[in-house]
């Protein structure tokens, strides 16, 4: 037996075929009762809409992507359960609830190996200062969106991660804690939360009065760049007692080297990361950290994603992340 047609639906509905079309794809009005009445008798007769056509009357896809140049060794934790791959789990069932399918294109240095398939929209994941992902994207005038802000681009619509106000309050829980010379172990990519990782650390040490130490050490490396540049440093300065690590990463590769040294957490050294993922959970001891809302977060990056590709650009501030203490940091 012939599969019905579109013509089919609308003879047995008592409507035009464009009145078909727009009740599918959601284009045009059309009244609800109408539309109701046209799913139920497709359902009846068992017509089925091509995608590919959908796609081409409605100038979407139904797919949007997760993207980021974020490498591995700090997106990624214990498992590959990271970063990336929780907001990643979030944002796909944001997606799913609005009947869209979410693809993650894996992070890469490059944006030359990425598929060329059609998206309706990209949110793109902590970008870099001319990131050759974003560059990829906008080329193909692809809607972006991203989670933080991306520098020097305040035309793109972007979640904040109050990575300054994230930084502050690690440092300012450090003081608190009885710290007087604390080293700050950054990334070095010109990332925004990076780069206000170190801003909030310079001006921490300076209202304080403490000798500034920071290590600003490439990302690609992950824990253990990290390990080898707080093993010296702690050789170095005996005196350091604390250490901010703005990449989980770099909180456990810091733990390495202090238990490796002697050094006692927190007796003699207190240390706190910036994200409460899976590494500031399993280390040992578990590592003070804050609870960014990362799902909050993606659920607000998809609705500004939707914005976007509708014409409406808007930026989100994210909410207040919370300090989530543990015993790397207190006794």
């Amino acid at each position: 037996m012939a599969k019905p047609t579109i013509s089919d639906l609308a003879k047995a509905a008592g409507v035009s075929v464009t009145t078909v079309s727009h009740a599918f794809s959601g284009r045009r009005h059309v009244d609800p009762e109408t539309r109701r009445r046209i799913q139920a008798l497709a359902e009846q007769i068992g017509y089925h809409p091509s995608s590919a056509a959908v796609a081409l009357r409605s100038g979407r896809t139904g797919t949007i992507a997760l993207a980021s140049s974020m490498p591995f060794a700090v997106a990624a934790g214990p498992s590959r359960l990271g970063f990336l791959m929780e907001i990643a789990a979030s944002a796909a069932m944001s997606a799913l609830t609005r009947n869209l399918a979410l693809c993650l294109i894996p992070p890469h240095p490059s944006a030359k190996s990425y598929v060329s398939a059609g998206f309706d929209g990209v949110i793109l994941v902590e970008p870099m200062r001319d990131d050759p992902v974003l560059a990829h994207f906008e080329q193909r005038q692809t809607p972006i969106v991203s989670i933080g802000t991306v520098p020097d681009r305040p035309d793109i619509p972007a979640v904040d991660l109050r990575s300054r106000d994230t930084s502050s309050l690690l440092l300012t829980h450090l003081e608190e804690q009885g710290c007087r010379n604390v080293m700050a172990l950054v990334g070095a990519s010109q990332r925004t939360s990076q780069i206000e990782s170190r801003a909030a650390y310079c001006a921490f040490a300076q209202t304080h009065g403490h000798a500034p130490r920071l290590l600003a050490l490439d990302e690609e490396e992950g824990e253990e760049i990290a390990y080898r540049a707080t093993l010296a440093a702690l050789r170095d300065d005996p005196r350091i007692d604390g250490i901010f690590a703005a990449v989980d990463a770099f909180a456990s590769g810091a733990v390495r080297a202090a238990q490796e040294l002697g050094r006692r957490i927190p007796e003699d050294l207190r240390l706190v990361t910036r994200y409460d993922g899976l590494r500031a959970k399993l280390s040992r001891p578990p590592i003070t950290a804050v609870d960014l809302h990362l799902p909050d977060i993606a659920e607000r990056a998809v609705e500004l994603l939707l914005d976007r590709i509708d014409g409406k650009p808007r930026m989100i501030e994210a909410a207040m992340p919370e300090l989530v203490p543990r015993h790397s940091s207190t006794l």
